[in-house]
């Protein structure tokens, strides 16, 4: 192969570079386009086990129906009537960290799930979770 470049080529290069256009993205057309299809439920005032009973529900119907987000709004416990009682745990009565830790103690539950993250902001912050969903095979 040779060094050496043409004229030509060094005067197509040239002009190349001096135009203003842009060279079509030709993977754009093969990019695929996640659609993201998500759902959320909110479980204030409900007890620990209406709201394990209910998330059990809502992530197997989320599972099954191909959704890929759920986002679970469980409150930051700043209103529970359980920091009071001295004989319960707080940390497990209040559905900000019971729920999370009632899904991962659930095999049949983790197998669907790919990722939990703590929600935005704008979805309620420390009072919420994202939950990530596997896709039905």
């Amino acid at each position: 192969m040779s060094d050496k470049i043409s004229d030509k080529d060094k005067k197509d290069w040239e002009t190349f570079l001096s135009q203003k256009e842009k060279l079509p993205n030709k993977d754009k057309n093969f990019i695929k386009q996640k659609r993201l299809i998500e759902r959320s439920i909110d479980l204030h005032g409900y007890t620990l086990e209406q709201a394990n009973d209910r998330i059990k529900n809502f992530i197997e119907r989320g599972y099954y129906d191909g959704v890929n987000k759920l986002v679970v709004v469980t409150g930051k416990g700043l209103h529970s009537q359980n920091e009071t009682d001295p004989f319960v745990s707080k940390e497990l009565s209040i559905l900000k960290y019971s729920v999370p830790n009632f899904i991962k103690n659930n095999k049949d539950l983790m197998k669907k799930i790919n990722e939990f993250r703590e929600a935005d902001i704008r979805d309620g912050g420390s009072g919420a979770f994202y939950i990530y969903l596997k896709k039905l095979k």
